[in-house]
């Protein structure tokens, strides 16, 4: 984060940097990276807190207990299951760790939660020898043979109070596990953490107006003056910007909490696991329209066909039924004024995938090769010119874009010795989504 980026109206920047503005055109009257990396914050009964973790969809299985305290099944791993229906990376973070954790007279849970209260440890005895065993809901997580606490080592679920005399016991349970109530500040530390790292979307699982706004304003910021071009997913956002999608469903059985004007809980925002995975695993040469939900949670899709054209004339992102099944509508986010800047184009998130993907591309391409290295002479930008010309054609290649030619790709020299002035146009390509067809009876 330390290089320049972002849009420009004066070619006056300090840092170093790629500076790439994308507009609308004015109307009268090298190997593209791959997709599928998601961040976002979790209120969660189990795991490490204040720091981001990992995880990827070949890991999921395996690493559910560690990090979420439950098996890949449980049905508290359901919306991290939703997400990686489409997703391919996690980077996770839990925001609600400020809550106690369960104990017993031998050992204290790692990590704070109401999951530790699931925790039980087994004493064994045979001899002088003891067999300590730690169980979460009946299953052993981990066994260990000692003469006495001292010898214990801690595990990844429990920490062992070695100053404890150990005694045979079926059983002893641990109690006093609570989670922590997320606060902005605790969001506030994921978004500066998470700054860092590189992905495609950025979801939000919360009704919870201003940790919204807070995370619509973060998005702006990133994409306007960083240059780090992602799109938000939130729940019911009036953003009016092509960075937010706003999902408008909420879970089935929700409805009577909805009527209701209440803060809605995070059940009923979860659609948002799936649909922020659907966001960041798009292909860039594709579109979310007409997309089945395949997650685990049903839908409230009581929907009119007026409410669904007002939905979309408002860049809502949303579920409706068709047949038995359950689809997006239109792939879209919530801008909805128009500029010259940014015409009705940019409402569309396949328009935004291919601009996203070509200003992280090109700024990962400029900031790996040319940054420092490649002197700004006529050789060095012909060597730039010709390495966005062919990721321009990969793009072509994948129907991505239309209508490329070469010589539309102008790369100058800009007003300072160390400046570089490139125009590129782009005509991104849109999966069909309306036929209008007319029937001629002879």
């Amino acid at each position: 984060m330390a290089l320049g980026g972002g849009s420009f109206k004066e070619r006056n920047k300090i840092l170093p940097g790629a500076y790439i503005n994308f507009v609308s055109a004015a109307r009268t009257g090298v190997v593209l990276s791959e997709r599928g990396y998601v961040a976002m914050p979790l209120e969660m009964d189990w795991g490490t807190a204040g720091e981001v973790f990992t995880l990827e969809a070949s890991d999921l299985a395996e690493r559910c207990p560690e990090l979420f305290g439950y098996e890949y099944n449980h049905e508290k791993v359901k919306g991290i299951r939703d997400l990686f229906k489409n997703a391919r990376t996690l980077y996770g973070y839990r925001v609600n760790g400020g809550g106690k954790q369960a104990a017993c007279d031998y050992a204290a849970a790692r990590y704070a939660g109401v999951r530790g209260n699931d925790l039980r440890l087994v004493i064994e005895q045979e001899g002088e020898r003891y067999t300590v065993k730690t169980c979460l809901d009946g299953n052993e997580m981990d066994v260990q043979e000692v003469s006495a606490a001292a010898e214990l080592k801690d595990n990844a679920y429990v920490a062992f109070k070695r100053e404890t005399a150990l005694q045979a016991t079926a059983g002893v349970p641990f109690t006093g596990g609570t989670n922590g109530t997320p606060a902005k500040a605790d969001y506030q530390k994921f978004l500066d953490q998470i700054q860092s790292y590189s992905f495609h979307a950025l979801g939000l699982v919360s009704d919870d107006e201003e940790v919204k706004t807070l995370f619509a304003d973060f998005t702006k910021s990133m994409r306007d003056e960083m240059g780090i071009k992602f799109q938000t997913v939130l729940f019911r956002s009036a953003a009016d910007c092509e960075g937010i999608v706003s999902l408008e469903n909420v879970t089935a059985g929700s409805a009577a909490a909805e009527e209701s004007g209440a803060q809605l809980s995070t059940e009923a925002c979860a659609l948002v696991y799936w649909v922020t995975g659907a966001i960041a695993g798009c292909a860039v040469n594709a579109s979310n329209t007409n997309k089945t939900y395949d997650g685990e949670y049903a839908a409230d899709t009581a929907y009119t066909q007026k409410a669904l054209e007002d939905a979309v004339k408002a860049g809502k992102f949303i579920l409706h039924r068709v047949g038995n099944e359950t689809r997006v509508l239109e792939d879209i986010n919530t801008l909805v004024t128009y500029t010259e800047e940014k015409g009705r184009d940019f409402s569309s998130n396949q328009t935004m995938r291919v601009l996203d993907q070509i200003g992280n591309d090109i700024a990962a391409l400029f900031g790996n090769k040319y940054l420092g290295k490649i002197p700004n002479d006529e050789a060095g930008r012909v060597s730039l010119w010709n390495d966005v010309v062919t990721y321009y054609r990969e793009l072509e290649k994948l129907r991505a874009i239309e209508n490329f030619k070469a010589d539309d790709i102008v790369i100058t020299k800009g007003e300072g010795k160390k400046s570089i002035v490139a125009s590129c146009p782009v005509t991104p390509v849109n999966a069909m989504a309306q036929l209008y067809m007319t029937v001629v009876v002879q």
